[in-house]
Formats: C-alpha cells, sequence, structure tokens
C-alpha cells in the first residue's frame, strides 16, 4: 500500500509549511495599530461597569452566533458522512481539502460584498448556505451527493466566519474591542463543544440524518434571529458611507 509511515510524515511536514507561513506574516508583516488619542482608556475590562457598556446590539449578535455555532458542528461530522456512503478511507481527508478550496474561493468575494451591502443580509445568505448543506448531507446516499453538501458547508463558511466578527466590531465599544472578541469567541467555543457532543449523541441514537437535520433546524432558528435584528437593532449591519 503507498500510504506507508514514512509517506504520513512527508504529508506533516508539508502541512506545517502554512503554520510556518502564517507566523512569518504576524512577526514581520502585520502590525499593531496606533491607539486613537482620543480613545477611554480602560483599567479594567471585566468590570460590571465596563461590561455593562456592551450594548443591545452586541449582546443580539452574540446570541445569534451563539445559535449558530450550536448548528455548526465539528467538520469531522462531514467526515463521517463521506464514509458513510461509501468514501475509501483512503480519500477521507479530500472531503476538508474540497470544504476550505471552497471557503478560501468564497471568503475574499463575500468580504467584498459586505462592505456594499447590508452585513445582516450577506450573513443571512450564509446561514441559508448552511441550511442547504445539511438538508443535502441528511438525505443524499452518494458520494457526489457529500461533494455538493460538503461545497455548500465551504461556502456558507466563507459568507460568515469573518462576517461575524466584523459585526463584533461593529456593535463594540471601541475601547472594549479586544473584550467583545474574548466574550464571543469563549462562548461560541463552548457552544460549538456542546454542538458537537450534541451531534455526536444524534448520529449515535438517530442516524445520520437526525444530526443533519438538527443541524439545519437550529441554522433557520438563528435565521429567524437574524431577520428579527432589522427589528430589534435597525443599524446592526449597515455598511459605512465614507
Amino acid at each position: 500500500m503507498w500510504l506507508t509511515a514514512n509517506n504520513f510524515q512527508i504529508v506533516f511536514w508539508f502541512a506545517v509549511v502554512p503554520a510556518f507561513l502564517a507566523l512569518g506574516l504576524l512577526l514581520f508583516a502585520v502590525h499593531e495599530p496606533e491607539r486613537p488619542p482620543g480613545l477611554r482608556k480602560v483599567r479594567s475590562p471585566l468590570g460590571l461597569s465596563e461590561l455593562k457598556r456592551f450594548g443591545p446590539a452586541y449582546r443580539w449578535v452574540v446570541g445569534i452566533a451563539v445559535v449558530f455555532s450550536v448548528a455548526r458542528f465539528s467538520e469531522a461530522f462531514l467526515i463521517l458522512r463521506a464514509h458513510a456512503v461509501g468514501l475509501p478511507l483512503v480519500l477521507v481527508p479530500m472531503v476538508l481539502v474540497l470544504m476550505n478550496f471552497v471557503y478560501a474561493l468564497a471568503a475574499y468575494p463575500a468580504g467584498v460584498l459586505s462592505d456594499h451591502a447590508n452585513r445582516i443580509t450577506v450573513l443571512g445568505v450564509g446561514f441559508a448556505l448552511l441550511v442547504a448543506a445539511d438538508l443535502v448531507l441528511a438525505f443524499t446516499g452518494t458520494i457526489a451527493g457529500v461533494a455538493v453538501g460538503v461545497a455548500l458547508w465551504g461556502l456558507h463558511m466563507g459568507f460568515t466566519q469573518g462576517l461575524l466578527t466584523t459585526l463584533i466590531a461593529d456593535t463594540a465599544p471601541p475601547e472594549l474591542r479586544g473584550t467583545a472578541y474574548g466574550i464571543f469567541n469563549l462562548l461560541g467555543g463552548l457552544a460549538l463543544l456542546a454542538a458537537s457532543v450534541l451531534a455526536g449523541l444524534l448520529w449515535d441514537i438517530v442516524g445520520p440524518q437526525g444530526t443533519f437535520l438538527a443541524g439545519a433546524a437550529l441554522t433557520a432558528l438563528a435565521l429567524v434571529g437574524l431577520a428579527a435584528t432589522r427589528r430589534i437593532a435597525p443599524s446592526v449591519g449597515q455598511t459605512q458611507k465614507s
């Protein structure tokens, strides 16, 4: 068999190349911007008085993101789905290759679109893409169908991942954006962990279809919350005009 231990070592050595490139960019190309002179200084960002500065728009966006994270369980379930419909084990890594390839292609156009259109609308497109991906993955029984579902999953990531963090920056006080991202990532990480546990239980009890249908239902719930944003916080998602 061509996949020997030495070949696996070569694959993993190639896998660290992007990590070193990213580290190089952080060290030599990314620079901390100067703090605006009029920005208020924060002594205790996690103090109650500071946390109260996060308004309803920020809390609403974080709430939607948490529900969405529960719907968006680990990509490991894409691999399990592909293997369940007959994809040979040796080709299973291609699932993540396809997902990330589509994600990379979609991220830049989605970002450009969000600079010219209402960001809530663009994010809603991303949520709808995840619903479509879940439905395809729930009902397909072929490798080609799984490939379509995985591609839709990658598309939804391009339309949502960067945009959610942009909305956090838009709705948080400028002097507390670091804290805002910390809260956002903490709650999102906990929600993703809970989502993967729930998805695993559904997979064992109901099967793959139950897992992906639950994901579609939770995403639809997040989509309803996103639609309500226009009424609750109408300024959220509006593109800034120069």
